[in-house]
């Protein structure tokens, strides 16, 4: 059938292969430690922190504010991946949100999440990036005007294009292209901080002199500052789409959230620091991109090095994104949520080809229709509702469900303060600024019925769907898989 019904069975009871007598298909295990800190840090830097700076300082008035922002954002974002490294030791299949969703609350919600997040969320975050990616990387050669919106639009076509074919080649291929980018963005942001060391060592202090002078105290501008900060921390939640990906995930999950999060979060406020050290707070508001705003004060003729390194930090967030976007389509798939041949993988590369080229499809289409900021504003509003609910789903388990194995245990505060955030984040706008376009959002959630009922509960396959599916499998030389039965 074209999209199948899957009992929601512990992975723990799945039968093997081999008691099944047949060889499966199933993707590798080929993500260890390190590429899980680069798949962490290499998808949350990527443009925020080249692009944000300068909307938290607006939203918040002054510069003391705005860093408290940034740490908070940092804590937040910590606080979430440690509650989702004990759901990823609980529920050890790949696909995030969307699994622990179906595993916790059933089908009817995980389909709604899957629904949304495969045609709308996951392609939008990959769109932007690609959109901020495709700006700096043309910026010099239109030097002193702004870039035509085809070329921007063209040459973001263009990375998603390169990006499925890297990522439907091969998954190490992937994960090397995503350490050593994040190897080259770790070194540009050290660059800005060490330039910014240096100008305070020289007493450029002016900007944090009376820093809480004005602050912004109304609930919706908080809200707008955290929207903004935390879009450069997503991707904190990113190597809990691929848990059957990784060796030994009990350990390497816990350890590696445990290990960028923080990381990035220091370079975020350094970065931040560097930035007020050398512009004034007006400067910084003034800029239109602030790190090369920064290049050109403190680099001079050196200041195309910024712009660089900006297109390839975002390159390489684009890539994370993509490589774990693909996964929540695929698992999806795999649980007869969508259409079958979403589900399969490459008989020879051992990747979900399918989910890609669909993930690579809706970007696509994303790019052509919108802007970087409409894109931003609705996915954060979509991604923190269904954070919200991932969070309530691990404090049910806590509490009614506390003798489930589990190899790492976070404080039932911690997630508790994120189900708090996550709501205020989802209610902050539409209390103070109601927009028409939060309807259309919560419209489009809930129009996932129309599909739901007669296609996957009351599993109705026209007959075409499955002759398309079988063409499909031939052309694309893909194969049924199999769950990691450990």
């Amino acid at each position: 059938s074209t999209m199948r019904e899957r009992k929601t069975t512990d992975p723990l009871h799945l039968s093997t292969d081999l008691s099944e007598g047949k060889e499966k298909l199933r993707l590798k295990q080929e993500v260890g430690l390190i590429s899980g800190v680069s798949l962490i840090a290499g998808t949350m830097i990527g443009s925020g922190i080249f692009m944000s700076p300068e909307w938290v300082l607006h939203h918040m008035g002054n510069p003391a504010s705005s860093l408290l922002i940034w740490a908070a954002c940092g804590l937040l974002a910590t606080f979430g991946a440690l509650s989702y490294a004990e759901l990823g030791t609980i529920i050890k299949e790949s696909g995030g949100e969307y699994i622990y969703i179906l595993r916790i609350f059933g089908s009817f919600p995980a389909f709604l999440f899957a629904y949304t997040s495969v045609i709308l969320v996951r392609p939008a975050g990959l769109a932007a990036v690609c959109l901020s990616f495709a700006e700096y990387a043309i910026a010099p050669f239109y030097p002193g005007c702004s870039s035509p919106q085809v070329a921007i639009k063209c040459t973001a076509a263009a990375c998603i294009l390169i990006l499925t074919i890297i990522n439907c080649l091969n998954v190490r291929l992937a994960t090397s292209v995503m350490n050593i980018f994040t190897a080259a963005k770790l070194l540009a942001l050290l660059v800005i901080v060490v330039g910014g060391l240096v100008l305070l060592a020289k007493g450029q202090t002016q900007s944090f002199q009376n820093g809480f002078q004005g602050t912004t105290a109304g609930i919706g501008a908080v809200g707008a500052a955290f929207y903004q900060g935390l879009w450069s921390y997503d991707g904190w939640n990113n190597l809990n789409y691929v848990t059957e990906e990784l060796k030994k995930p009990e350990v390497t999950l816990p350890r590696a959230l445990m290990i960028a999060i923080p990381l990035v979060t220091c370079l975020y406020l350094l970065v931040n620091v560097s930035y007020l050290a050398a512009m004034t707070p007006s400067e910084l508001l003034s800029s239109g991109a602030v790190a090369v705003t920064w290049g050109d004060k403190v680099l001079g003729s050196w200041a195309w090095l910024i712009s660089l390194s900006v297109a390839l930090s975002t390159f390489g967030s684009s890539n994370g994104t993509f490589f774990s976007g693909g996964r929540v389509c695929y698992i999806a798939a795999r649980e007869g949520h969508m259409p079958d041949i979403l589900s399969m993988a490459h008989v020879r590369c051992l990747t979900p080809s399918p989910a890609l080229l669909f993930t690579s499809a809706m970007s696509l289409i994303m790019i052509i229709s919108g802007s970087f900021t409409s894109i931003v504003n609705f996915f954060s509003f979509m991604a923190w509702f269904f954070y919200g609910m991932t969070i309530s789903g691990l404090l049910y388990l806590k509490i009614k469900k506390p003798e489930l194995p589990r190899s790492y245990k976070v404080p039932i505060i911690i997630p508790i303060i994120v189900l708090m955030a996550a709501v205020y984040l989802v209610l902050a706008p539409i209390i103070d600024q109601p927009q028409v376009e939060i309807l259309y959002i919560v419209l489009f959630i809930f129009s996932g019925i129309i599909f739901y009922f007669p296609l996957v509960r009351f599993k109705y396959h026209p007959r075409f769907l499955e002759r398309v599916t079988l063409q499909l499998q031939l052309l694309l030389e893909v194969a049924p898989t199999t769950k990691d039965a450990n």
